[in-house]
C-alpha cells in the first residue's frame, strides 16, 4: 500500500553547500526577525538527507525546491542558485523533489530559452519568480515574455505578492507587487496558471479577489506560520476557495513543522484540508498522484495518528 502525504510547494535549498558558497540572500537581521532556526541563522544550513528526515516526521511527501534567481547578476548584491544544483538534488530523490525555475527577467532571449531547458530537458514543474528583487511587478513588460513562456510550456508561474522585508541591511527593496498586478496577466493568457505566494500580506483580500474572479489564479499560504494567517484567508481555504489555495513553507522562513502542527489546529473540513494539503498541487504542477512506494521509517511522527494521512485519502 503506498504512503500518501503532503506537498509544500515552496522550499528554498540552504545546505551546507549552498550557505559555504554564500547562496543565501538573507542576513542575521532577517533570521532574526523571522526567527529562522540556528542550522539557518548561524549559516550553517540543513543537509538534503536531513531535510529528508523533517520531511518525514511531517507527513510531507513531496517539496518544490526552487532554483532562485534573487536580483540581476551585475550586482554585487544579487544572488542565482543553478538549475543544474536543483535538477542533481530532484535526479537523486525524484520521489521527493520537483524543481522550480527562478527568473531574472533581465536576461531577455537568454531567459525564455533557460526556461524552456529546465522544463523540457530538466523535467522542472513550474517556475518562481520574486517581483521585489528586479522591482518589476507580474505584467511589466520584460516579465510578460516570461509569462507567455510559461502558458506555452503548460507549467505554473509562482510570484511572491504583498510586501517584502529588508532581506539584508545592506539592500532593502520596494514592494513591487499588489495582487490586482495578476488582473491583466490572467487576463491576457486565460492558459496560465498564476499562483501568488506569501498570502499577498497586507493586501491579502485583494489575492482572495484576484483568485475568486480568475479561475487561472490561485495562491499559497507560505512564509506565514498559518497560526496567523488571517481568518479571511482560513475562511476562504476551507470554503469557496478550496480549490485555489495550496499548501507551503518557503523554508527556512517556516519551519515545516511548526506549519503541519498550525494547520491542525484550524479544523478544516475534510475535502478542503485535502485539497489544500495535497490535491490542488498534484493538479497544477501536474505531479505524479501515487504517493511512497515504500512508507519512511519515521513517518509523520510528528503529528498524532492518522491526523494527517486519513485526511489525505478520499472518502
Amino acid at each position: 500500500m503506498t504512503t500518501l502525504g503532503a506537498i509544500d510547494i515552496v522550499v528554498n535549498v540552504r545546505t551546507p553547500q549552498e550557505m559555504a558558497a554564500g547562496l543565501n540572500p538573507t542576513d542575521q537581521s532577517f533570521a532574526s526577525k523571522v526567527g529562522q532556526d540556528a542550522s539557518i541563522a548561524q549559516a550553517q544550513g540543513v543537509s538534503i538527507d536531513d531535510y529528508i528526515r523533517k520531511m518525514d516526521r511531517c507527513g510531507i511527501e513531496r517539496s518544490l525546491l526552487i532554483a532562485v534567481r534573487c536580483g540581476d547578476l551585475r550586482r554585487s548584491t544579487s544572488m542565482h542558485l543553478s538549475y543544474e544544483r536543483v535538477h542533481e538534488i530532484c535526479q537523486a530523490h525524484p520521489d521527493r523533489f520537483s524543481g522550480l525555475a527562478g527568473i531574472d527577467p533581465t536576461l531577455g532571449l537568454a531567459q525564455l530559452r533557460e526556461l524552456e531547458h529546465a522544463v523540457k530537458d530538466l523535467g522542472f514543474v513550474g517556475a518562481h519568480y520574486y517581483p521585489h528583487w528586479f522591482d518589476m511587478p507580474p505584467d511589466h513588460p520584460y516579465v510578460m515574455p516570461i509569462n507567455a513562456k510559461c502558458a506555452e510550456l503548460g507549467v505554473p508561474i509562482m510570484m511572491h505578492v504583498g510586501h517584502n522585508l529588508v532581506y539584508r541591511r545592506d539592500l532593502r527593496l520596494p514592494s513591487v507587487a499588489h495582487p490586482i498586478a495578476f488582473d491583466r496577466v490572467a487576463i491576457l493568457y486565460p492558459e496560465l496558471t498564476l499562483i501568488g505566494i506569501h498570502l499577498g500580506v497586507p493586501w491579502v483580500d485583494e489575492m482572495i479577489s484576484m483568485a475568486w474572479k480568475h479561475d487561472n489564479v490561485f495562491f499559497c499560504g507560505d512564509a506565514y506560520a498559518p497560526s496567523h494567517w488571517p481568518s479571511q484567508v482560513v475562511h476562504y481555504a476551507n470554503t469557496y476557495g478550496q480549490d485555489k489555495f495550496m499548501f507551503g513553507t518557503d523554508w527556512p522562513v517556516i519551519e515545516p513543522e511548526r506549519a503541519v502542527r498550525d494547520i491542525q489546529a484550524h479544523n478544516y473540513r475534510p475535502d478542503p484540508y485535502r485539497k489544500m494539503m495535497r490535491d490542488n498541487a498534484i493538479k497544477a504542477f501536474k505531479l505524479p498522484s501515487g504517493g511512497l512506494q515504500k512508507r519512511p521509517a519515521d513517518w509523520c511522527t510528528l503529528l498524532p495518528d492518522g491526523a494527517l494521512e486519513s485526511r489525505l485519502n478520499p472518502a
